[in-house]
């Protein structure tokens, strides 16, 4: 069978284009519901590392979110200028950052808890479609690792 370079290269093939779309789809399904409590997407997802687990470097937050340092940083300093976390060095290693939440940090989760539900209720999606496009997903994602 020969390759069909035509359809190759139609949008509606690529494999890249729905994950973008998505992606962009999803992140306008929390701007207005973050917008109140005053976060941005990449904010709130700081936060959700850190909610996890308060205390974590810098190089930590990168790694869950899969974002790079030069994305972070600008983030962290946002938040820390707005007394929501600190940035300590490390005593151990002063090239490792550790953030912590302040109290402020750690009330704002209380004003969080339903911005998981209101995104799921907005979506459009049947938990059990949502759970299994996650789960593919992240299959995706820890295929990286093997590269």
């Amino acid at each position: 069978m020969k390759y069909d370079y035509h359809e190759s290269m139609k949008l509606s093939n690529q494999f890249c284009f729905p994950i973008y779309a998505a992606a962009r789809y999803i992140i306008q399904l929390y701007t207005p519901i973050l917008k109140p409590l005053g976060l941005t997407y990449t904010q709130y997802l700081v936060f959700l590392v850190l909610w996890e687990k308060d205390g974590v470097s810098v190089g930590d937050i990168c790694e869950k979110l899969k974002l790079d340092n030069g994305t972070v940083s600008p983030v962290l300093k946002k938040l820390e200028s707005q007394e929501y976390i600190f940035r300590k060095r490390c005593e151990n290693d002063d090239r490792v950052v550790i953030i912590t939440l302040s109290e402020k940090g750690k009330l704002l989760q209380e004003k969080a808890k339903e911005v998981p539900e209101k995104v799921a209720c907005n979506a459009n999606m049947p938990l059990e479609k949502a759970k299994e496009l996650k789960s593919l997903l992240y299959e995706l994602l820890d295929s990286k690792k093997n590269i």
